[in-house]
């Protein structure tokens, strides 16, 4: 479900004719799910203020967190009014939410023109028509991070009810922050282990440390890196640094004497250094001084010592003043250990561990494969567009040829190559799937074709590529528009010959595999904007097949209605017996963008939403995006496209090609015009005569 409809199903209950209590019941349980999906906790609570606000009549909401690194409290807020924003940052003592974080306990005001304790917030709070005031910690057992606050215009006190309400939702919160330190750490962990890789594959460093220093700086809270290798003398060190717009004054791997070195005192005294912006222009050093000219206000320099020998320092430097607290100095530790170590050559058994977890997730990549392709799942629908795929499917199962599957997102694609492999004599073989959208550039031709130990910065072991899995079986490309033009020639010769060479390899590799690619793309106008090969496109159009938009074969929407309905209830624990004709009627008007998938989701939603065995759907999400379309006699630009190429085709009586042909009536090539054909579902043998 999602965030918007979380919320609208709340404002709903607070509408309805119900008790406090079960409103106050529910919203806890549509916070609880909301703060576990949000992005972040102020993103969850500009979703919930709204309903929070109604519910306890408040006039503003607000979220207020302590800053460690500042000594300050910095506060978000949400009106009654829907505008928003972020208080000026206050010293602790100053604010009513920094008291209440301080002593952890739940502070009331009744009339904010009377308080004289917190003169910085006071001002902030009568400026948005507050009066009265309640602040509550928000803290768990191990964590104290905040408090939440809530005012009203008028001077008064909260309901006992409404202050144990708050309560629970500060508490929410607490807990949601504590999850995302948590998932923090967990990200630094895995940060650790991909630098370990990166470093236990090579020692050459000055290749490897960009990548290493670029990715550290998405966890890590500084914005540049500067790694000092010492010399083996101990005279001078060698810099790099993590950005292009550096190397005017760090100048990659030039020796510097260690005196003139912002690493010389971490590096002589084998302590973390720190230097703030007063430092820095007190140096005599270039580089400190052109730092500070870049907008720099803190740096860290941590020592790099592996078995008590010092190798050098790496530098993190912020924009913001007091940048690194104790949780990045001890992140950061492990950091310098890591490339210490490295840089020591003692990384052997840290390789043995990396190799066992790729083993472990290729095993379970191909569980889960050999899973997916035994499923026996019916494609649902009578109509005629769909009985016709389904009849060239059928036609095409028997063959190895090439099969092209076009569609918009959320028409069953995948589903289809899949019914196609099921049906054809590889149906006891692997069915991979690749989804070409989804891996990164830099690893899709590994993913695709494998790759030999040593073949790159990472690659530990020998890896089969999905061809090597799919072989004797079948292989569908997902997305396959999305291939990046460098990588389809070699592809263009996979479908040619059947064979291919790792990635880093000499060895041809010969396969048996039946390639059924799909996409949402029009590729003929990818091929003619030079965005995809012409020869790989004609080379995977061998049988074309176009999946028809759910609004093209509306007449099995109350089938699939059915169908999603009998297969969500009982994983939800609920029986639906009655659809009503009007739900029918609604979901039949609306063009479902998303499709199948859109749909299902709708009908998955509606079970939950549902009380009792009839199907209570939300019809005025439907009805109000209804109201907002053009009638049917207005037309739109797919139907008026198709008028225009039925009319040359009645015209040519069929004749696609030639000087008189319905491709150069409508000045289109005819590669082009039979692609429109084929995916508005036309056939130039319906008017030959």
């Amino acid at each position: 479900m999602s965030e918007s409809c979380v919320m609208s199903e709340t404002r709903v209950a607070l509408e309805g004719d119900v008790s406090p209590e079960r409103d106050r019941y529910r919203l806890l349980l549509e916070i609880t799910d909301l703060v576990a999906r949000a992005k972040s906790l102020p993103d969850a609570f500009k979703e919930l203020a709204p309903a929070v606000l109604a519910l306890t009549g408040g006039e503003l909401l607000d979220l207020s967190l302590y800053d460690p690194r500042r000594d300050c409290i910095l506060t978000h807020y949400w009106k009654k009014n829907q505008e928003s924003g972020e208080f000026e940052a206050l010293p602790v003592d100053e604010a009513a939410s920094g008291w209440a974080w301080k002593h952890q306990e739940p502070i009331a005001i009744p009339d904010i023109e009377r308080e004289q304790r917190f003169p910085g917030c006071v001002p902030v709070l009568l400026n948005h028509g507050v009066r009265s005031y309640i602040v509550l910690p928000m803290s768990t057992p191990s964590c104290h991070f905040g408090a939440l606050g809530l005012g009203k215009k008028a001077p008064e006190s909260l309901d006992s009810e409404d202050v144990e309400f708050l309560s629970r939702v500060a508490l929410l919160g607490a807990l949601a922050l504590e999850k995302e330190r948590a998932y923090r750490a967990f990200e630094e962990q895995q940060s650790l282990v991909a630098i370990s890789r990166e470093l236990s594959s090579s020692l050459e460093l000055e290749k490897l440390l960009p990548v290493i220093l670029s990715s550290l700086r998405n966890i890590a809270r500084y914005d540049r890196a500067i790694l000092c290798l010492l010399d083996e003398d101990g005279k001078n060190v060698h810099r790099y640094g993590d950005a292009l717009e550096w190397a005017t004054f760090v100048n990659h791997g030039r020796a510097v004497p260690l005196e003139q070195s912002l690493s010389a005192r971490a590096i002589q005294t084998r302590n973390i250094v720190f230097f703030t912006a007063g430092d820095l222009l007190d140096m005599n050093a270039s580089l400190a001084k052109a730092m500070y000219e870049a907008g720099i206000r803190s740096v860290c320099s941590m020592p790099l010592i592996a078995r008590n020998q010092i190798w050098g320092a790496l530098n993190l430097s912020s924009t913001i003043e007091k940048a690194f607290g104790p949780s990045e100095v001890e992140y950061l530790q492990q950091v310098a250990m890591q490339i210490a170590t490295a840089l020591q050559n003692a990384h052997a058994y840290r390789e043995i561990a990396q190799l066992k977890d790729r083993l472990t997730q290729e095993k379970r990549y191909l569980e889960y494969e050999v899973r997916s392709a035994n499923r026996s799942d019916n494609i649902i629908g009578n109509s005629p567009a769909l009985k016709r795929v389904l009849d060239y499917a059928a036609i095409v199962a028997n063959t190895d040829s090439t099969v092209l599957i076009t569609g918009e997102t959320g028409t069953g694609k995948e589903r289809i190559a899949r019914m196609i492999h099921s049906m054809s004599r590889r149906k006891d073989r692997n069915f991979i799937k690749v989804n070409c959208a989804a891996i990164p550039t830099g690893l899709l031709e590994s993913e695709l074709f494998g790759h030999e130990k040593g073949a790159f910065t990472g690659a530990v072991s020998q890896k089969l590529g999905r061809l090597e899995l799919a072989d004797k079986g079948t292989l569908l490309l997902d997305e396959i528009g999305e291939i990046p033009l460098e990588l389809q020639p070699k592809l263009l010769r996979v479908l040619q010959d059947q064979e291919f060479e790792r990635l880093g390899g000499t060895k041809t590799i010969h396969v048996d595999v039946r390639l059924i690619a799909a996409t949402n793309r029009d590729l003929v106008r990818a091929v003619e904007e030079k965005e995809f090969r012409g020869d790989l496109f004609y080379r995977l159009h061998v049988f074309p097949l176009h999946l028809p938009a759910l609004r093209e074969r509306r007449e099995d929407i109350p089938m699939l209605i059915r169908h999603f309905v009998e297969k969500c209830a009982p994983r939800l624990h609920k029986r639906i017996d009655i659809i009503p004709d009007e739900a029918v009627d609604a979901m039949m008007h609306w063009s479902w963008p998303g499709n199948i998938r859109e749909l299902e989701n709708f009908i998955e939603r509606s079970v939950i939403l549902s009380e009792g065995n009839r199907l209570s759907p939300p019809l005025a999400e439907l009805r109000e995006e209804i109201s907002r379309q053009p009638s049917e006699s207005d037309g739109t630009l797919r139907n008026k496209e198709r008028e225009h190429i039925v009319e040359m085709l009645r015209q040519t009586r069929g004749a696609l090609s030639g000087p008189a042909g319905a491709a150069a009536r409508l000045g289109l090539k005819r590669t082009t015009l039979q692609y429109k054909m084929q995916r508005l579902g036309l056939s130039r043998t319906d008017y030959l005569n």
